[in-house]
C-alpha cells in the first residue's frame, strides 16, 4: 500500500478520491477486468472508496477487517451490489467488530469467522481462510 510500511508516500493517495483513482488505474494497467478484491486492515482505505464508486466493476469483494469503514453510511454501503464475503478471525476485537457492524449493511453479504485467529487472520488459520475464499469464489458468476 503506498505511503504505509517501508513504501514511498503517495500524494495523491491523501484523500479518498486519489486513492480510490489510484486503485483503479492499478486495475487498469494490469487489464483486470471484473476482478474480486480481497482487502484486508489498511488497504480499506483504498478499496472501500473504488467499492463504493465502481463496485459494479467487481466480481465480488472480500474485506478482511478493513480499515476505514466507519468514513462511509449505512445508506451508501446499501447501495453496493457486489457479492460480498466479509471475513475476520475472532480474536480480532478491535478492528473486526466496527468493520462487520458498518459493513453488513452490503446487500449481497455473507460473514465467514475464523475462530482462533487473530486480526490477520490469514496468517493465524491459513487453511479456514483459503477454504472460506475458495467457497465464496465458486459462488460467483
Amino acid at each position: 500500500i503506498p505511503g504505509y510500511g517501508d513504501s514511498p508516500p503517495v500524494e495523491k493517495a491523501v484523500t479518498a478520491e486519489g486513492r480510490r483513482t489510484f486503485l483503479d488505474h492499478v486495475l487498469q494497467e494490469l487489464g483486470m477486468q471484473r476482478p474480486v478484491l480481497v482487502s484486508p486492515s489498511m488497504s480499506g482505505r483504498f478499496a472501500l472508496p473504488f467499492l463504493l464508486a465502481h463496485g459494479d466493476r467487481l466480481a465480488g469483494f472480500v474485506p478482511i477487517a478493513p480499515v476505514g469503514t466507519k468514513d462511509y453510511t449505512a445508506e451508501q454501503y446499501r447501495g453496493v451490489q457486489t457479492p460480498t464475503l466479509i471475513l475476520y478471525g475472532d480474536r480480532d476485537t478491535g478492528l473486526a467488530p466496527q468493520a462487520l457492524q458498518n459493513l453488513q449493511h452490503l446487500p449481497g453479504h455473507r460473514v465467514a469467522v475464523l475462530h482462533g485467529a487473530g486480526h490477520a487472520c490469514y496468517l493465524d488459520k491459513p487453511e479456514e481462510f483459503h477454504r472460506a475464499l475458495l467457497g465464496f469464489l465458486r459462488q460467483l458468476k
